[in-house]
């Protein structure tokens, strides 16, 4: 009866333990694809390239995001990374971006994927 009620316990909290290994080790939270993120940062107008894209859980209800948009020419304002942060909400359920924007002047020391 014990080894069945154990294996109910596991069964029942396996999920719960993965979940919790990936917030522990800060890992990509599921349901969020960091490809098609990365597709859809780049997609905006004025986006040449971008850099160091870092998408991870801070709880369990809450994503955040870090990234570099290389803008040659800028960008509009603070209206643009407004719209941009709902957009990432509303789309992958983003709730905290940070978005730095660069004019791709100087080189990135971590712009390749595979140095970050």
């Amino acid at each position: 009866m014990s080894l069945l009620v154990v294996t109910f316990i596991v069964f029942a909290t396996w999920r719960l333990f993965r979940e919790s290994l990936n917030l522990a080790l800060g890992g990509v939270p599921q349901g969020v694809d960091p490809g098609e993120v990365g597709a859809f940062l780049r997609s905006h107008a004025g986006v040449t390239a971008l850099r160091d894209l870092h998408v991870w859980a801070m709880s369990t209800t809450e994503v955040a995001l870090t990234a570099h948009l290389v803008m040659p020419v800028g960008h509009s304002g603070d209206e643009f990374l407004r719209e941009l942060c709902e957009a990432l909400e509303a789309r992958f359920g983003i709730h905290h971006a940070t978005i730095q924007i660069e004019q791709g002047v100087i080189e990135c020391r971590l712009a390749p994927d595979h140095v970050v």
